[in-house]
């Protein structure tokens, strides 16, 4: 469910091609907007995912929930295909390696979701370390590798379940003059009430137990109190009483991120937020976010959003006025 395939999408623009791993697979990432929601829809119809010789396998570093609406075709998780038929919900956890089957999905029509922990939890550095735990983002959560989740739709429920995503697509349309009133916070509720629907569906309190990850919640409990301290690899490992060669491996293979860059994107989260709501100047920003030096703040934030602090302030703001009632 590559985010750079598709017919109908919102936020496309939102993804980019971050990395290849050391198979070669290509690793997604999201690029936050300013005065955007951390959200994107994709809609595939047809032979928009067909057959095709070279299978588009590929990851991503945030999460995606997929809805099969009619028909059905063939999905590669790792070097497994799997058939999925009309009703299905596939829920997508970071790092999970999928793309579409030598068969494609000629006779199907689906839609994908795409965003970011922070769009549930709320936008600050603190909410991404509890992302894990959180009651509406739990059947992305697995013990050990991540996992395709495969739930079902009730045929009586199927027909609003897809108006959830409708819906959500015309909150995101980016053309001109298409951003409605209230666009941002309705997304975000849209979104909420569709993971809502996922819950109750995968809702199994005695599957839960195996869950939970401490090691996970550990490193990101030191991530979220220690981001704007100087922090390294080393220091992470020594609070969580492990070797860093063992986080590192635990924290990709479980979230398709290093720990750098779930501490990059801490202090991204808090970067953005104070420049949001706050007069303080850029260097006072990234001096908060554990970046003393302004000029490599500013190059670090550039390649994380592909502009400058002081662009991103004007941006958020004149959409802001722009979304303020006359």
């Amino acid at each position: 469910m590559s985010p750079q395939h598709g017919v109908a999408s919102s936020e496309v623009a939102s993804t980019r091609l971050r990395r290849h791993r050391p198979d070669g697979v290509p690793v997604y990432s999201w690029v936050t907007r300013p005065g955007r929601p951390p959200i994107g829809t994709l809609r595939l119809q047809g032979a928009d995912v067909a057959p095709s010789t070279r299978v588009h396998q590929h990851a991503h570093d945030f999460l995606v929930l997929a809805y099969v609406e009619e028909g059905g075709g063939r999905l590669r998780l790792g070097e497994t295909e799997h058939e999925v038929r009309a009703g299905e919900v596939l829920v997508v956890p970071p790092g999970l390696v999928l793309g579409a089957g030598r068969e494609g999905f000629r006779d199907a029509a689906a839609w994908a979701v795409f965003f970011t922990p922070d769009a549930v939890e709320g936008r600050s550095p603190g909410a991404l370390s509890s992302w894990r735990s959180h009651p509406l983002l739990l059947p992305f959560v697995g013990p050990g590798s991540p996992t395709v989740r495969r739930l079902t739709v009730p045929p009586a429920d199927r027909s609003r379940f897809a108006r959830r995503f409708t819906d959500l697509e015309a909150e995101l349309r980016d053309e001109p003059g298409a951003r409605r009133q209230g666009a941002t916070e309705a997304a975000l509720a849209l979104l909420t009430l569709l993971l809502v629907d996922v819950a109750r569906l995968a809702d199994d309190p005695s599957g839960r137990a195996g869950w939970d990850d401490p090691m996970l919640a550990a490193v990101f409990e030191v991530l979220a109190r220690r981001y704007a301290e100087p922090l390294a690899l080393r220091d992470v490992a020594a609070e969580v009483g492990l070797t860093p060669g063992h986080v590192t491996t635990a924290v990709r293979r479980r979230t398709g991120r290093t720990v750098q860059q779930w501490l990059v994107e801490h202090r991204m989260a808090e970067a953005r937020r104070l420049l949001e709501g706050s007069d303080l100047l850029v260097g006072t920003v990234g001096a908060r976010v554990g970046y003393p030096d302004p000029a490599y703040f500013a190059r670090v934030f550039r390649r994380a959003h592909g502009m400058s602090p002081d662009a991103w302030r004007r941006s958020g703001r004149s959409g802001a006025q722009e979304r303020r009632p006359g």
